[in-house]
């Protein structure tokens, strides 16, 4: 993760609600419609003098942060998790998410917001975090880089408290379709046959599942909520939050004590309601890269991967 010393800080009065965010980004994108922009809804303003995009040099901050207890407990229980005094990973996530979006609503952020596919996290749960810390979150954008359907990008989450880091997460998405200027895309990887492992887990979700997630997190993305919500922004049918999934998998794969570090990648959306297998499994001493424990999600019946995903203890 990259220095500060080249970005400006913006110093935002309290967490913003996604609901202007995500308002935002419908302006934005009307906007780059009607000109000013480069094919794909990359801004002039976001390029550098030989037209190559830039990512704006700036980090949103949070300095003080008080965590709702109520709230984290609708949290533990929608997952499933046990009602406990330390917070939940994808809890902090779900905190530092808002800070996190409103970077990529910057004006000079070169890609449209709307349409974003959710690829990956790579997560740093530095120690336990109890629910009364005084939390802050700093939040940018870093490797703008093309990717074989379109561009992706990290955005960086940063939570501290009491002066020292204790979360870090990078998420990565992609806009699909749109070219960088000046740069290649690389050519699509081969992709490897998928083959289920031994089951541990079934997940039925409720077609409402998008809109619990967000009635406890905040996140009222569209494709999330109804399938008409979904259909007008271009999807078959609502999906489930890629964090919600993460956050089921990790309720029963987390350490209960000290910190860890997870990642999660995303290969296929769940679309509500459905059905998820899911496995979990020690993955020490084998031949897992990924560490202590992986865990996988598929589509019932089917060999079609939907996640899979790690947990290491630090």
């Amino acid at each position: 993760m990259s220095g500060t010393a080249e970005r400006r800080c913006i110093d935002l009065p309290e967490v913003p609600a996604l609901g202007g965010i995500y308002a935002a980004a419908v302006k934005k994108t009307a906007a780059s419609r009607i000109g000013g922009v480069l094919p794909g809804g990359g801004r002039r303003r976001g390029a550098d003098d030989d037209g190559r995009w830039q990512l704006p040099a700036v980090e949103h901050r949070v300095r003080r942060l008080r965590v709702d207890t109520g709230r984290l407990t609708r949290y533990q229980r929608l997952m499933g998790d046990t009602v406990r005094e330390d917070l939940p990973s994808v809890f902090v996530h779900g905190l530092a998410f808002p800070v996190a979006m409103s970077v990529m609503v910057d004006d000079g952020f070169p890609l449209p917001l709307l349409g974003m596919v959710h690829l990956s996290n790579r997560v740093e749960h530095l120690r336990r975090i109890r629910p009364g810390e005084e939390l802050s979150v700093r939040a940018w954008a870093e490797d703008l880089r093309p990717h074989f359907a379109g561009a992706q990008v990290d955005v960086v989450a940063e939570v501290g408290a009491g002066g020292e880091a204790v979360w870090r997460g990078v998420s990565t998405y992609l806009a699909k379709g749109v070219d960088l200027p000046g740069r290649t895309r690389p050519e699509r990887p081969e992709k490897p046959v998928f083959t289920a492992p031994t089951r541990t887990g079934q997940w039925r979700l409720a077609a409402d599942t998008g809109r619990a997630y967000a009635g406890v997190l905040g996140d009222w993305n569209p494709i999330h909520l109804t399938s008409l919500s979904a259909r007008a922004l271009g999807m078959k049918r609502h999906i489930a939050h890629g964090m919600y999934l993460a956050g089921r998998a990790l309720a029963g794969a987390a350490p209960r004590e000290g910190g860890y570090e997870w990642g999660i990648e995303f290969a296929s959306p769940v679309f509500l309601p459905g059905t998820v297998d899911f496995s979990v499994a020690d993955a020490e001493g084998g031949a897992d890269p990924y560490g202590t424990v992986a865990f996988t999600g598929w589509r019932r019946g089917a060999s079609r991967e939907h996640f899979s995903g790690y947990v290491a203890p630090r």
